[in-house]
């Protein structure tokens, strides 16, 4: 049997300047905006994922956003240092690459609400590929 699921569909941040925070993820990691709305921004990240930055408040659902204190996004093997030359060229600060016991490698940024987002090769090199193998193959 497969995996249950085929990954995360959606992240939400709770924001009160979501142009703001909308400017910051289009700049710094080039995600394109899926659509505005009059209490929330949706960013395409990935082909399967998407990053709702949202204004405080009651939503559908019961849904209120969310306070994360940190997420990863996925990028391929080799990307990392292209991402440190953009953010150094942006002036936002960052740490890394930075390679981890595993072999696979990270860089980590704080986005203007405190968000750590974490840019990840995870599932390209090292352990997490092979973790990644097994759990598909099982």
């Amino acid at each position: 049997m497969g995996l249950p699921t085929l990954g995360i569909c959606e992240i939400t941040l709770q924001t009160s300047a979501p142009a703001e925070l909308e400017c910051f993820y289009s700049e710094t990691f080039g995600l394109p905006v899926i659509s505005r709305e009059d209490d929330r921004v949706w960013l395409a990240c990935g082909p399967r994922a998407r990053l709702g930055l949202w204004t405080p408040g009651r939503k559908e659902f019961g849904d209120r956003g969310g306070r994360h204190v940190h997420f990863a996004l996925s990028v391929t093997r080799g990307r990392l240092e292209a991402l440190a030359d953009r953010l150094n060229s942006l002036s936002v600060a960052h740490h890394g690459p930075v390679e981890h016991a595993g072999g696979d490698r990270s860089l980590y940024v704080e986005d203007p609400e405190g968000n750590v987002v974490e840019v990840w090769e995870f599932f390209e090199e090292g352990e997490g590929a092979e973790r990644g193998v097994r759990a598909l193959a099982s």
